[in-house]
């Protein structure tokens, strides 16, 4: 035996949506139902375990073998609940909390790479296969995998069983087959385009990490619940007896209000009621604060804590390996680490520890903003185990640096090589003076960075707005003229936007191999494929030349729409290939930093940062150290990680 393909249907009372994986199968509720497999692509056979079948001995013992490759789509499913289903069945058998990651491997991963959807019916459906998933699953999974309602018709069951309704069983059953079946067949259809065993390192270092998981203080997201309900009943009492509403959450009833005191507005966005605020009357402006205030979706976080934590504190299972197809960074799950709100106040431990106390008048006396002081305190809830603290260290400006190195625009590195601020040498190429931070020039500096964090990748006066240029003071006046000088600047850069662009058509054009700065474009088998420093490719699904939206040629693919969410054909141009190529490249420096630590329990990584969870003797300075080596591939590239160390996240 090498391989077993596998697919399994089970039952839990815990919401896997909002829960997740490790918590659904901690449930005592929790039980497999079906278990379909097939050993070295031979016919799948179905074990139905609801009805007291049982898995045979050898596929047992090769869920265990470090020998024997286990493949499903999603892996990480099968794979924590497997080993929850072998701890109740088979006690002792597993050594470890959950079976070894590292002889596992996830067809949807392997899609995620090919830039293909990551659904099963979503890739089958791409790749024209014969058998397709069946469509009925879903109506099937909610009869027997999730909780029913008691009705008298059904006698007051809680959950429906084979025997309620032994037709749907037999297409249920049918249904975790053909699972097995077309996974199978995706990784026969996409034989010749194996992800690299590099690759596949990667994502049992992200299984590690999804494993051990990263402890939550829930008191603190308990009390913290807690405050801002109190809170929110105070702000809108408050609120009420102000305006005289019935319901002041009605956009309707408060426009009319905001009327009737000579205040007119379409909108009571964020952004309207910025704008709206300072030429407001008095009372309008102490109605909109409130409003503000109440806006604020700081316990959301708190809730998804609550939702997703373990029985021993710890939440698990909050990072998707490749989860952005185009550049295969990670994209985040459950509480979302990735989009946590920043900390701005200065008194965040004396905050932290009042909430965690429950000393909820101290807060509402010291604490204007309640809502706003629970949103900054979000990340203070991750806390490291007992006798260990955390170490967080990220790379410094690491998507500039990355570009620089790539277009080969020398004057960035020698920038960041001499450990200089580069917003500051930005504006002073960009003016023709000296830029210092907080002295000569210092109010140019702003410029430099709106500058280069939104032209880089092609952007121009539609990407300054976007990155709050108009916000910060700049008028629209200015916003060419900067676009103007910010490329003039970085020369090499816009050259490299052109030659990726053009590297990039004559591939698809001629179907043929082409380069740019180093970076290889290949087109081949219905795929435009980029390969970057590290030998990681990424994937454009069926491209072809076609019209962008400002009726100039461009080359198209098939992807999914970030808008629309569906299977659609895209547009690309050089800027945006850039972009891809340069996120891609800092991605793989982030894995490969991963790597580096890899026996320092990371317990969580955020964009270009790393958590780690570590004993009290390691420093920030070897952490760090570690993070800045450079991967034999971009040897010249400067890196630079600054970090922090203590008992809470923050940022």
């Amino acid at each position: 035996m090498k391989s077993v393909s596998i697919d399994i249907e089970s039952f839990s009372d815990v919401d896997l949506n909002k829960c997740g994986v490790y918590k659904y199968c901690e449930s005592d509720n929790f039980e497999i139902l079906l278990f379909a497999y097939s050993v070295d692509n031979t016919d799948v056979c179905v074990i139905d375990i609801a009805q007291g079948e049982k898995i045979p001995d050898d596929v047992l013992k090769a869920l265990a073998d470090t020998f024997v490759t286990k493949w499903a789509f999603n892996s990480q499913f099968e794979r924590v609940a497997l080993s929850a289903y072998l701890h109740k069945h088979y006690p002792g058998m597993l050594k470890d909390s959950f079976l070894n990651p590292h002889n596992w491997k996830c067809s949807m991963t392997w899609c995620a790479y090919m830039g293909l959807p990551m659904s099963l019916a979503g890739a089958g459906a791409v790749l024209g296969l014969e058998q397709q998933k069946l469509t009925e699953g879903k109506e099937l999974i909610r009869y027997f995998c999730v909780p029913c309602k008691p009705t008298k018709t059904n006698g007051g069951r809680e959950r429906n069983r084979p025997e309620h309704d032994t037709e749907k069983w037999t297409a249920f059953k049918k249904y975790n087959k053909r699972d097995v079946e077309v996974e199978m067949a995706i990784q026969k259809k996409l034989t010749n385009f194996p992800v690299p065993d590099a690759v596949w390192e990667e994502f049992w270092l992200d299984q590690d990490i999804n494993d051990r998981g990263i402890e939550v203080d829930m008191t603190l997201a308990s009390n913290a619940i807690e405050l801002d309900k109190l809170s929110r009943e105070t702000l809108m009492d408050e609120i009420k007896t102000v305006t005289g509403l019935d319901n002041p959450n009605s956009v309707l009833q408060l426009k009319e209000w905001l009327q009737s005191q000579g205040v007119e507005s379409e909108s009571l966005d964020k952004k309207a009621i910025a704008a709206m605020l300072p030429a407001a009357p008095p009372l309008v402006q102490k109605v909109l604060r409130i409003r503000q205030k109440l806006a604020k979706s700081s316990v959301k976080k708190y809730q998804a804590m609550e939702n997703a934590v373990c029985k021993d504190s710890r939440a698990r299972g909050m990072f998707r390996f490749y989860g952005a197809s185009r550049t295969g960074r990670f994209s985040g799950k459950l509480v979302q680490l990735q989009n946590l709100p920043q900390n701005h106040i200065a008194d965040l431990a004396e905050a932290r520890a009042l909430v965690k106390s429950g000393m909820f008048d101290v807060m509402g006396m010291l604490y204007d903003d309640i809502p706003d002081t629970l949103s900054q305190l979000i990340r203070t809830a991750f806390v490291p185990r007992s006798g260990y603290k955390f170490v967080v260290a990220d790379f410094s400006a690491i998507e500039a640096r990355v570009l620089a190195y790539l277009a080969g625009e020398q004057w960035v590195l020698d920038t960041f090589a001499r450990g200089e601020d580069i917003y500051c040498a930005t504006a002073s190429r960009m003016f023709h003076c000296n830029v210092v931070k907080n002295g000569e020039n210092g109010e140019l500096r702003q410029k430099g960075k709106q500058a280069t964090l939104s032209c880089g990748y092609g952007g121009g006066v539609g990407a300054l707005v976007a990155m709050g240029a108009l916000e910060s003071g700049m008028t629209e006046d200015e916003l060419q003229p900067l676009v103007d000088a910010w490329r003039k600047a970085n020369p090499h850069i816009v050259n490299f936007w052109w030659e990726v662009d053009r590297a990039a058509k004559e591939a698809v054009v001629d179907r043929t191999v082409t380069s740019a700065q180093g970076i290889r474009f290949i087109c081949q088998s219905g795929m435009l494929f980029i390969e970057l420093p590290s030998g990681r490719r990424l994937s454009y699904v069926k491209p072809k030349m076609g019209e962008n939206r400002f009726g100039t040629e461009a080359v198209t693919y098939e992807g999914t729409n970030g808008t629309t969410k569906k299977w659609d054909r895209l547009e690309t141009f050089g800027g945006k290939l850039v972009e891809n190529i340069t996120q891609a490249v800092a991605r793989d420096i982030l894995m490969f930093a991963i790597g580096t630590l890899k026996d320092y329990r990371i317990v969580a990584h955020v964009h270009d940062e790393v958590i780690i969870e570590c004993p009290e003797d390691v420093g920030v300075d070897t952490i760090c150290q570690l993070m800045a080596k450079t991967p034999s591939w971009a040897e010249g590239l400067q890196l630079k990680a600054e970090g922090y160390e203590g008992k809470f996240y923050k940022k």
